[in-house]
């Protein structure tokens, strides 16, 4: 007996991670979501599905998969290419890589398609460019490139949304790096939904990766970012591309960072710094020097420490504020750092160093809007707290790095030589840091004082 057409069955599908469910509920169960459930259309499974336009919705590889064992793989070198901006290649891991897919998320303006129309004019002396655009007309992109110096003479441009027709069009075009600006602007003609839905993301990149694999094409994706920071779309769009970097920026600053988040061809939490001026990005060989005061004279609360951001060490400076609390419960804010660390340090500093901060507001700032995330900046922190809360300023050319430990010890950091060679390279003279983390033969121009506990550095200054 004769059927009509199937009818597409409903789902509902979590904006914020992309899991599907067979009804609407308040609350997704994967991620814990609140009224993120949207309805999509999803088309009856089949045994063989319609490959898309271009000849790209199948899997990476046409052939049928095979057992191998691992030890009889010979991997291929990767050649990289360099994208003419140290600062990027950095992030990268040494340049661009045939074949990866690189994610690129940040707020709108803060200059992603000014950073990739940089690295195309670098890229199109020697491969061939195509930059996709979904977002602005040729004659804007052709504005943008003037106004940045940007000749684009070894540059294609296409304004398409259709990603079926770009997959088309860039199979005829074969470039070596292609530009998608931006992958919530593409659709697919596969899915009902409209373009940045949570399905269109998913689809529009998982064939772009695809493309990337097959073509041996490095692939730059630009991603929206949500309010709350991160990139829009479902989660599983990070676990589909090989890089993840994320560009950051205070608003009415002129640096701007790129942060390696993920990277499968090198380091993570690799830090590239850009100033943003008339002419584009420029880089900043030397980032240490923005990210210090340079205080003429001694000031309460501010201390030196060295970071390190992948395999880059970086001196910034950490300022702290403490002033009597009108409040029951005094404030703890802190700017560039976890904020629930800062109150563990507080109890270790009330507990170990006998100085309580109970009626105390207290206020810690990183600056040059640094976000730092590993524990040597708990040393330095607790040492400038304890300097403002006293009124007595720390010397100019003294710094400190080390993690503090519940019980009062001070325990070592990973790199500790190279932080303390960079600090003498910046004019520090003098450093507190854990004594497991001091070397055998010293460092030129630099007094060391190794500390064990808590105790031992705050008599240290």
């Amino acid at each position: 007996m004769a059927t009509g057409p199937q009818k597409p069955r409903g789902a509902y599908v979590c904006n914020a991670c992309g899991a599907a469910q067979p009804k609407w509920s308040g609350q997704c169960s994967d991620c814990g979501a609140w009224n993120s459930m949207e309805e999509i259309a999803r088309p009856m499974a089949s045994a063989h599905r319609a490959p898309a336009r271009g000849g790209f919705a199948g899997a990476v590889g046409a052939a049928e998969s095979e057992i191998q064992s691992l030890a009889d793989l010979r991997p291929e070198e990767r050649v990289r290419i360099g994208t003419g901006i140290g600062e990027l290649d950095r992030v990268l891991g040494g340049g661009l890589v045939n074949g990866s897919v690189v994610l690129l998320g940040g707020d709108p303006g803060i200059g992603k398609s000014t950073l990739l129309l940089q690295a195309c004019e670098s890229l199109g002396a020697t491969q061939s460019v195509l930059y996709v655009t979904g977002e602005e007309s040729p004659q804007q992109i052709g504005l943008h490139a003037r106004r940045l110096g940007v000749t684009g003479a070894g540059i294609r441009l296409l304004a398409e949304t259709c990603v079926e027709r770009v997959l088309t069009l860039a199979q005829q075009e074969a470039p070596r790096v292609m530009v998608v600006d931006s992958i919530q602007t593409l659709y697919t003609d596969l899915l009902p939904s409209a373009p940045g839905s949570v399905s269109q993301v998913r689809e529009t990149a998982a064939q772009l990766v695809r493309f990337a694999k097959r073509a041996d094409t490095a692939v730059f994706l630009v991603g929206h970012v949500t309010k709350e920071g991160t990139l829009a779309g479902p989660r599983v769009l990070e676990h589909m591309v090989d890089t993840v970097l994320y560009f950051e920026g205070e608003p009415g600053s002129p640096f701007r960072l790129v942060r390696a988040i993920k990277n499968r061809f090198g380091a993570v939490n690799e830090l590239g710094v850009f100033h943003m001026g008339d002419r584009g990005l420029r880089e900043v060989k030397n980032p240490s020097a923005i990210f210090l005061s340079r205080h003429d004279e001694p000031v309460p609360g501010s201390l030196v420490m060295v970071t390190r951001e992948g395999t880059r060490p970086m001196l910034v400076e950490v300022q702290a504020l403490v002033d009597e609390s009108p409040l029951a419960n005094p404030r703890r804010v802190a700017l560039g750092l976890d904020q629930n660390r800062l109150s563990m340090l507080l109890a270790v500093l009330h507990r170990h160093g006998g100085v309580g901060m109970f009626n105390q507001d207290v206020f810690v700032n990183v600056v040059g809007s640094v976000r730092i995330s590993e524990t040597a900046a708990d040393l330095p922190v607790v040492l400038a707290v304890l300097s403002s809360y006293r009124d007595r300023p720390l010397p100019l050319d003294l710094m400190a790095f080390g993690e503090v430990g519940l019980s009062g010890e001070v325990r070592p950091v990973p790199n500790g030589p190279d932080r303390l060679r960079e600090a003498a390279k910046h004019g520090i003279r003098r450093a507190i840091v854990p004594a497991g983390n001091v070397p055998k033969e010293g460092v030129e121009g630099l007094e060391i004082l190794a500390v064990k506990t808590l105790a031992a550095a705050i008599e240290g200054v």
